[in-house]
């Protein structure tokens, strides 16, 4: 969870508080000796694409990570989004904060971005996932990019559906197990 704290809102750390509990959820995966912290990906759609992002932009927790139809650029959705009630001109820093785009220099775990090609949830057009591709292949990223044809916000076509648990697969494969 992302928790408002004293004094602040809660996404003026959401940064903070999403690794403190991506490394909570890890160690107490060590210590039940169900995982090898070396191994783990983490994975995500829409809000949690974008939080797979933001963990991957700043952190270095995990081999791999997949993003499903996120949002990247927050700049781009500068009236609100989720919980963020403030727009991008009461908020400029934590919107900037909060774009894994924005550091896309800093992105190189490897990140596996998945995007319908006909999203037409407002918040997460596929731009987001074109230009945040564009934005890490430029800055030798590890990355690579599926569109969906004739998807939207959500996968529904079983070839869809398919594609993308294979995509996934040869994805863990390569940057998780094998790494």
């Amino acid at each position: 969870p992302i928790v408002k704290t004293e004094g602040k809102e809660a996404n003026d750390t959401f940064i903070e508080q999403l690794i403190a509990n991506a490394e909570a959820a890890i160690d107490k995966a060590v210590e039940l000796g169900v995982t090898d912290r070396k191994h783990v990906a983490v994975s995500g759609h829409s809000y949690g694409g974008f939080m797979t992002a933001n963990l991957l932009a700043n952190s270095r927790l995990f081999a791999a990570g997949i993003a499903e139809s996120g949002a990247y650029n927050r700049t781009l959705t500068p009236f609100g989004f989720q919980n963020e009630r403030r727009s991008f001109w009461e908020a400029p820093d934590v919107y900037l904060t909060m774009s894994p785009f924005v550091k896309a220099d800093k992105l190189k775990t490897p990140i596996l971005l998945i995007h319908g090609l006909a999203d037409n949830n407002t918040g997460t057009f596929t731009v987001q996932s074109e230009r945040l591709y564009t934005a890490l292949k430029g800055n030798g990223g590890i990355v690579r990019l599926v569109l969906l044809p004739y998807e939207s916000h959500s996968y529904v076509a079983k070839e869809s559906i398919l594609h993308q648990a294979w995509e996934t697969w040869q994805w863990l494969e390569k940057y998780v197990k094998n790494r």
